[in-house]
């Protein structure tokens, strides 16, 4: 398993991007500023992007994996690698999520805790209504870890 930064072409992983954050504008609004990470493991099976937001808080803005290798480890490990990476600058990594039963206890079981809720974020700001295990995702989710 290789992890690799990706600093050009980041649109090349367009269709990984869209399993995490379904409309195209929404990520252009954080690609160009984050960092993007992938796993290359005889192919590219996750990817992520994470953020500076100031205050020594790094944000997972994107984190997605191939659905042919969902549930084998990849997201968690990539998750352990930002930790790594990026312990002796940030004191904090959060993420925004939809309140999905899928996504959450995914955050939860990587040692994230709930801080707050953004609501209607996703009614407010997507062009359609974006769904999870069959839930309407509405009110943005942020959790917290320390790293």
């Amino acid at each position: 398993m290789k992890f690799i930064e990706i600093k050009e072409n980041k649109k090349s992983y367009l269709d990984l991007l869209l399993l995490a954050d379904e409309q195209e504008d929404m990520i252009d609004r954080y690609l160009d500023r984050g960092k993007m990470y992938v796993i290359n493991d005889d192919g590219v099976k996750c990817e992520c992007v994470v953020t500076d937001e100031e205050n020594g808080v790094l944000e997972i803005k994107n984190l997605a994996t191939n659905p042919k290798y969902q549930g084998e480890g990849y997201a968690k490990a990539m998750i352990d690698f930002i930790c790594q990476k990026y312990r002796h600058n940030y004191s904090i990594l959060q993420v925004g999520t939809g309140d999905s039963p899928l996504t959450v206890p995914f955050y939860e079981k990587c040692g994230f805790i709930r801080s707050h809720v953004v609501a209607n974020f996703f009614t407010d700001n997507y062009d359609h209504p974006i769904y999870e295990a069959g839930v309407q995702l509405v009110d943005m989710v942020y959790l917290r870890r320390e790293i």
